[in-house]
């Protein structure tokens, strides 16, 4: 909503109200909609592309803790089937993906028009990592003890920011442009030209003072002379 959705913003755009003549105007607004049911506008997959980078980067620097602590399959029965809130990144792991499912569904699926459900993932994330900080003993297990928190902190930020700041302002701009779009198509004229009048079509009236005679004449000068001499 995927090269489709931009293409017909450009048209509606580019064209502007001189093109109503060549394609009509309610026809590009109903192809519109039709786009709109089957995609999602750009700064929406951006920001859905975002969420899932937010994911895929935490399990990564979680794999390389795993993986520099001692060993990714030995790390793995301790941090997840020996699961100990104070010394354990699985729980941050966790948030992620509760954060990816949480706005993919609200985002990418059902399409929410509406800032709560990224306040919501935003919240929990930043309650539970304050928390985890202050009781857990993370900032005495190196440097991933400070990184993983902080970064999984400054992702979920930038999602609200990403959703608030750029696709909710982006998407109600080009709905006032496509109900502007629609407002114009409901003001255009249905009718086509009418017949032409009358008037339109004008034959000269026959001339009076020209009899046939006067105008063979005029066709043969020799005989008109031959006649005026006589």
């Amino acid at each position: 909503m995927d090269s489709r959705c931009s293409s017909i913003d450009s048209r509606l755009t580019g064209r502007g109200m001189g093109s109503i003549s060549s394609t009509p105007l309610s026809a590009r607004v109903e192809s519109y909609k039709a786009a709109e049911k089957k995609c999602i506008s750009d700064v929406r997959r951006t920001f859905c592309l975002f969420v899932t980078f937010d994911l895929l980067f935490i399990t990564l620097l979680w794999i390389i803790e795993l993986n520099v602590s001692g060993g990714v399959q030995a790390q793995l029965e301790k941090e997840v089937l020996h699961y100990n809130y104070h010394s354990s990144f699985f729980d941050i792991f966790l948030l992620a993906v509760f954060r990816f499912a949480a706005l993919i569904l609200a985002y990418a699926i059902c399409k929410l028009r509406h800032w709560w459900a990224v306040a919501i993932t935003t919240a929990v994330s930043c309650a539970f990592l304050i928390f985890k900080v202050i009781i857990s003993k993370l900032l005495l297990q190196g440097a991933f003890g400070y990184l993983l928190p902080i970064v999984s902190f400054v992702l979920a930020w930038i999602e609200t920011w990403l959703l608030d700041f750029k696709v909710l302002p982006k998407e109600t701009e080009d709905e006032n442009r496509y109900q502007s779009f629609v407002d114009a198509a409901g003001r255009a004229p249905h009718m086509g030209p009418g017949p032409l009048s009358d008037g339109q079509f004008y034959s000269p009236p026959e001339s009076v003072a020209d009899s046939d005679e006067d105008l063979e004449d005029k066709h043969d000068p020799e005989k008109g002379l031959i006649q005026k001499v006589s």
